[in-house]
């Protein structure tokens, strides 16, 4: 099989957030970087079907040059090669400029299987792998638990996919599609392996491939940031103890929605 896992690098997560002077994002000279969590266990879901069924995975990512440093951390971890679409424009670009630049320098590649995380942690908007898979041409799942592949037998049986969706609720949905697919992956559908001494000294001979960004308009503008505000408000309910009992019981419900 050939897969593909599209990875992010996003401001670490015990980094402290400070805004630009534009306060249209963050200060990134002053941030730490790390890989997205949910494209980590979409990288382990890709390293584990390669491991059943054989084939190569290739990591693919756009962003900036530092994003070289999660490349390097998923080769190290045992991904094959990685594709690099380098342009600091994508630093904060939106989902479908991501989207059209992945879809670009992959299209050509043939995937079998294209596995991304199914959000990221700055952004956290769930459609760069959905709009990747219109842009291929290819079907796809979200929210995905599980990841079953039956490859082609060879007489003429096309290899399909059957994955397991996580729905509201604690509801789950079973769904199958030919392949080529993209998937989204959840946080903790596996457990993640982490990169050797051996990995690592590998990581350094695997070949990068460098592409350049589509051609693509935005379709989000962020008009202005701000940290969250801490207040405080305190309401009293007057009344006799049991109205005040079942005042509260539904300002709990219905306006702080919390039970």
């Amino acid at each position: 099989m050939k897969l593909a896992v599209c990875i992010k690098q996003v401001p670490s997560r015990d980094w402290q957030p400070r805004l630009n002077d534009a306060r249209t994002w963050i200060r990134e000279q002053d941030a730490g970087f790390e890989m997205n969590e949910p494209d980590a266990y979409a990288l382990e879901e890709a390293l584990r079907l390669r491991e059943t069924h054989g084939g190569e995975v290739v990591v693919c990512s756009a962003g900036p040059g530092r994003v070289a440093q999660v490349i390097r951390e998923a080769l190290a971890r045992g991904a094959d090669r990685a594709i690099h679409v380098e342009d600091d424009r994508l630093a904060g670009a939106d989902a479908f400029v991501v989207a059209d630049s992945l879809a670009a320098a992959m299209k050509d590649e043939k995937f079998d299987l294209v596995l991304t995380g199914l959000q990221s942690d700055d952004m956290g908007f769930a459609q760069t792998g959905v709009i990747l898979a219109q842009r291929l041409g290819h079907p796809h799942a979200t929210i995905v638990v599980d990841v079953k592949v039956d490859p082609s037998t060879g007489s003429g049986q096309a290899a399909t996919v059957r994955v397991k969706r996580e729905l509201e609720g604690g509801w789950f949905q079973w769904v199958g599609m030919p392949l080529p697919a993209v998937l989204t992956i959840q946080s903790g559908i596996n457990q993640l392996r982490y990169a050797t001494l051996k990995g690592i000294m590998a990581a350094k001979k695997k070949e990068i491939t460098k592409a350049a960004a589509a051609s693509s308009n935005p379709r989000l503008k962020i008009a202005s940031l701000y940290l969250p505000e801490k207040v405080k408000k305190t309401q009293m309910i007057a009344g006799p103890p049991a109205e005040a009992a079942k005042e509260l019981v539904r300002r709990l419900r219905e306006e702080a929605r919390v039970i």
